[in-house]
């Protein structure tokens, strides 16, 4: 086994440590405000781009300006909103299997994993990484919006092979039963686990764990929220996700939890997360170490 993540990292044993990460830069304007006032007040520490939005050349723009931003690609196979949608990078006719009846990228994961064929998901989050690289974006990371490719192992082959093709580090850890369970998964923990061995042997870093329990709470429980969150933390390299977005008319007309985006835009790119965290004793990094991780190792 190679040292643990931790340690490669540089932080003790001990330590409790979070990757704050921002989903959903690009998706829409008031995504892009709040995402990227996250990542230059923090404590969120890096965030992902959806490359088939309509905000995406914005995103890109503002990640040219400030190339200290540390962005990966939040490879989407999902248009999930009624009245807000988009369809695939690599255009409509090379995956026609990625659409629904009215053109756009499926609402839902289950009518993804029902139509999608891994050979037209994987032209597409290819397509979607290489159109961020030719934006002028550092990629340093992937992970996947609404979780799509985690539920189909032909997806998950494909989530693998990017990675190694493009050498950057995706979001994988060795998840447990109950997590697993909760996102309908348990039967599944055997292929995640084989996911996570296989490109461990390669020198990719794995996470110890992560905390996805973003934007489910109700006006003005946001601050207990997201402190139950901090206080189920345990040693090891944590990814802790999270939607920062401004709570604008654009937000509050795509999004029904747009209450949910603009408290974790203040939280987590704010003086009341950094007190949080460092009230809880935790530490924070970005992606962009675990890249240099891996192209820096045999």
């Amino acid at each position: 086994m190679p040292p643990a993540l931790l340690e490669r990292l540089g932080f003790a044993a001990a330590d409790r440590v979070a990757v704050v990460h921002v989903d959903d830069i690009g998706m829409c304007h008031d995504a892009n405000e709040g995402g990227f006032e996250a990542l230059a007040n923090g404590p969120a520490t890096c965030g992902s781009v959806m490359v088939p939005c309509p905000w995406f050349s914005e995103a890109a723009a503002r990640a040219r300006a400030n190339p200290d931003f540390d962005l990966g690609v939040h490879l989407t196979l999902n248009s999930e909103w009624d009245h807000y949608r988009w369809g695939p990078v690599a255009g409509r006719d090379a995956v026609p299997s990625l659409l629904d009846d009215e053109g756009y990228l499926p609402k839902t994961t289950l009518e993804t994993l029902q139509r999608a064929t891994p050979e037209d998901v994987e032209v597409e989050l290819r397509a979607q990484i290489e159109h961020a690289l030719a934006a002028g974006i550092d990629v340093t990371h992937l992970d996947s919006h609404m979780g799509t490719v985690f539920y189909k192992p032909e997806f998950l082959a494909v989530y693998a092979r990017l990675a190694r093709e493009f050498r950057v580090p995706v979001f994988v850890a060795r998840p447990s039963v109950e997590q697993l369970e909760i996102l309908g998964l348990a039967a599944a923990r055997p292929v995640f686990l084989s996911l996570a061995d296989d490109l461990e042997s390669d020198g990719f870093p794995i996470l110890d764990g992560f905390d996805l329990d973003s934007l489910a709470f109700e006006p003005g429980d946001g601050l207990a929220h997201n402190r139950r969150r901090l206080a189920r933390f345990t040693p090891g390299v944590h990814y802790l996700i999270c939607h920062a977005a401004r709570g604008g008319d654009e937000l509050r007309a795509i999004s029904p939890d747009a209450h949910a985006r603009d408290f974790e835009r203040s939280f987590y790119g704010g003086d009341a997360g950094q007190r949080a965290l460092d009230e809880a004793g935790i530490r924070t990094v970005g992606m962009r170490p675990l890249r240099e991780l891996l192209r820096s190792e045999p």
